[in-house]
């Protein structure tokens, strides 16, 4: 079958044959790959920032967006049918007694480090034809979300943010009329994140470097929230000129655009970082005043990684919401549709908004 593989060794990335999956036993699941959404996270693995081959491999099957088929079940196997459509989860827990949360499901709050990754750390991923999986990991999709799907497992970053926004929220003595939301940034994940503050009925803006006449601005728009451009409003003035915000949630991955837009989060609000930085020379910041506001605004910073089944499900709620109010607008997230023989070359190039591997295999005997 054939599989995307990037080989750290010799600095590789290229389609290859594996051998298909041996029958499943117990719990088991084969998986008929149909679709894997391309993220930063595989650009910077095929950049070879990052990503780490399962033991006693030399190369690691990227991919950890996925909608995949059922078509063969173990004889243990009680939560999916053959003929499901599915998405897996991607972290798998540590094997340490110790680490309470991977011993409770919760490998998304790992304390150890020594968890597994699909598609990006010491287990491989899903952009192959065909994988073997365990019934836990995987999350049943309705059929009417088919073509959306793939895009669950990045809406899970922001059903993640809003669970423990609204778990750290209560700390406030008292329930918000309106919550003003901002998602910085206008990628897949600000998009998204955008979607799922509008469909929660926050008032969502999107600030971006795009200018306001653009056709991301449009999408923004389209989604039912306010686009504000960085060309009509510097990122210092965004607080003074569009009003302080309840909840910031990040998507850009760099920390100087990030802190610079803490002048805009409000007293009790709360700042969602999602983006990882590259590494890179320090920047300055002013320490002192960003502790001065925390402190006297009761302000939160909360960072936030991977997700739970929970969020998954909470995900496709959204997404079916999002297909009911804007459904043409979702399906605009996905702007590039292409064959797995030039994942490859995606990997190393990037345009639109969110690009999508589709997969074909003929049966499996």
């Amino acid at each position: 079958m054939r599989a995307v593989a990037v080989f750290p060794g010799t600095r590789e990335v290229r389609l290859i044959e594996r051998p298909e999956p041996p029958p499943v036993k117990g719990s088991q699941v084969l998986l008929k790959v149909l679709e894997v959404g391309i993220c930063g996270t595989d650009r910077e693995i095929g950049a070879f920032e990052y990503g780490t081959p399962p033991p006693g491999s030399d190369h690691l099957v990227i991919g950890h967006e996925a909608l995949a088929e059922v078509t063969e079940t173990g004889p243990d196997v009680t939560l999916v049918r053959k003929g499901d459509l599915v998405v897996p989860t991607v972290r798998r827990p540590c094997p340490h007694a110790r680490c309470h949360p991977c011993r409770a499901e919760r490998q998304d709050f790992c304390i150890t480090g020594d968890f597994r990754e699909r598609g990006i750390k010491e287990a491989h991923g899903f952009l192959q034809e065909w994988v073997v999986e365990d019934e836990e990991h995987l999350v049943v999709v309705p059929r009417k979300l088919s073509d959306v799907a793939v895009l669950t497992e990045p809406l899970t970053v922001a059903a993640k943010a809003a669970e423990q926004a609204q778990a750290v929220q209560q700390r406030l003595p008292w329930e918000r009329q309106r919550v003003r939301a901002l998602a910085l940034g206008a990628g897949p994940v600000g998009l998204l994140g955008a979607m799922s503050m509008v469909v929660n009925h926050f008032d969502t803006f999107v600030y971006s470097l795009e200018s306001a006449t653009s056709e991301r601005a449009d999408l923004v728009r389209s989604l039912g929230a306010t686009y504000v451009s960085g060309k009509d409003v510097p990122l210092g003035e965004l607080g003074q000129k569009r009003g302080t915000f309840d909840i910031i949630y990040e998507a850009v991955g760099v920390s100087k655009v990030a802190f610079a837009a803490l002048e805009a989060l409000g007293p009790n609000g709360l700042f969602i970082f999602t983006g990882i930085p590259a590494h890179g020379r320090p920047n300055p910041i002013d320490t002192d005043t960003l502790m001065r506001n925390i402190v006297l605004r009761n302000q939160l910073l909360l960072g936030t990684v991977n997700a739970s089944r929970s969020a998954y499900a909470l995900a496709l709620r959204e997404l079916e919401q999002g297909m009911f109010l804007f459904p043409q607008s979702l399906r605009s997230l996905i702007t590039h549709r292409t064959p797995i023989q030039e994942a490859p070359a995606l990997i190393t190039r990037h345009s639109g908004i969110k690009q999508v591997v589709q997969l074909t295999s003929g049966r499996r005997d």
